[in-house]
């Protein structure tokens, strides 16, 4: 019996439907899949590709304009790189994901430095996979420092804010 051509290729009992496998094939390039799997009563053909590649997408948010250069007599920043930063009292993050100062964009920082805050008090959110989670202060006291900005990342045991 001739073999239909794209139709099947034949190898002992086993028959591969050349056709299905290209349609599947053009369902992974339109949509950008990787892998597409379909099964009938006898047969299971699953089609991949390796994945392409590219820079991972990172939404940040536009950065404020600049502020004029600080005149010589205005004192740096705590955060200057020659000062070291005491994390004998840091509140560290208890996950991965997306730190947030304030509730939402309008609304103003939940605390700012100078602030007294009590144990329980929040600091700042933490979203991680759309789940806002309140980092709270764990003593009573003042924030002393801010270690991280509105909307950046940050990783599990990160110190984020001191409050002593």
């Amino acid at each position: 019996m001739p073999e239909k051509k794209g139709t099947t290729a034949r190898k002992g009992a086993f028959s591969v439907d050349t056709d299905l496998v290209r349609e599947l094939a053009d369902i992974l390039a339109d949509t950008g899949l990787t892998e597409i799997e379909v099964e009938d009563e006898d047969r299971k053909i699953r089609v991949s590709r390796a994945a392409v590649a590219s820079a991972p997408t990172t939404h940040v948010a536009p950065a404020p304009a600049a502020a004029p250069a600080p005149s010589a007599d205005v004192a740096a920043p705590a955060l200057a790189a020659d000062a070291p930063v005491d994390l004998a009292n840091a509140v560290k993050s208890p996950m991965v994901g997306t730190a947030y100062l304030a509730s939402d964009p309008g609304s103003p920082n939940f605390v700012k430095v100078g602030d007294s805050v009590k144990a329980g008090d929040t600091l700042l959110i933490v979203e991680a996979m759309k789940v806002m989670n309140p980092i709270t202060a764990t003593k009573d006291g003042t924030v002393k420092e801010m270690l991280i900005g509105n909307g950046e990342p940050v990783e599990f045991d990160q110190p984020l804010a001191i409050v002593a």
